[in-house]
């Protein structure tokens, strides 16, 4: 039987952090031992930025963004478009889309896909919200900036469908090759995709 190399303190300090996504044991151990060994440049200062985190963060009323108020910078940005609204899964797609630069509209965060599998319905997503916002007269588009997955594609379709009673054009991302792929590396979906949204020259 395997014992514990460190008290229980450490050992717990490793377990939650290798329930992070992208960390297992071993990397949790390893981050662990940094956090310990630079106690006063990392351990202190995260210790305390958890805590205020999670005292002041709210999720946005308007959009599902988290932020430390309510709401969002996003949504108080009177330079944004608010004729668009671009419709993500969750807030990470959010926040990749900001570190692009590619939206200059608001945002709406559906907090998941549609799965019936995994007993999530329409309920359990901000879907009512999205359609009371799609039907303010000022928003003129909706994007659909959801993942390619099969729930995601189910998502939208859905989607398209309940928006189709508001007065705002539904767009999706587009498709298929990335810049710089090359054919011969990619999957038979994303071929597929690319033919199926060719355009022409």
């Amino acid at each position: 039987m395997a014992h514990a190399a460190a008290g229980p303190e450490i050992e717990r300090l490793i377990q939650l952090l290798a329930r992070l996504p992208g960390l297992g044991p071993r990397s949790a151990r390893r981050a662990a031992l940094q956090l310990i060994k630079r106690k006063e440049q990392l351990l202190d200062p995260l210790a305390v930025a958890l805590i205020e985190t999670r005292d002041t963060i709210l999720t946005c009323e308007t959009c599902g963004n988290i932020d430390t108020h309510s709401p969002c910078t996003l949504c108080g940005d009177q330079a944004r478009d608010p004729t668009l609204i671009c419709v993500v899964e969750e807030v990470g797609d959010l926040w990749a889309l900001e570190r692009a630069a590619v939206i200059n509209g608001r945002y709406h965060v559906l907090g998941g896909t549609l799965s019936p599998l995994d007993g999530v319905g329409p309920d359990d997503l901000a879907i009512a919200k999205l359609i009371e916002r799609a039907q303010d007269l000022q928003v003129t588009e909706v994007l659909l900036a959801l993942n390619a997955t099969v729930e995601g594609q189910s998502t939208a379709h859905y989607l398209m469908d309940q928006l189709s009673g508001c007065n705002v054009a539904v767009s999706r991302l587009a498709q298929g090759v990335p810049i710089g792929g090359e054919l011969d590396y990619l999957d038979e979906g994303t071929l597929a995709a690319a033919v199926k949204a060719r355009k022409a020259m």
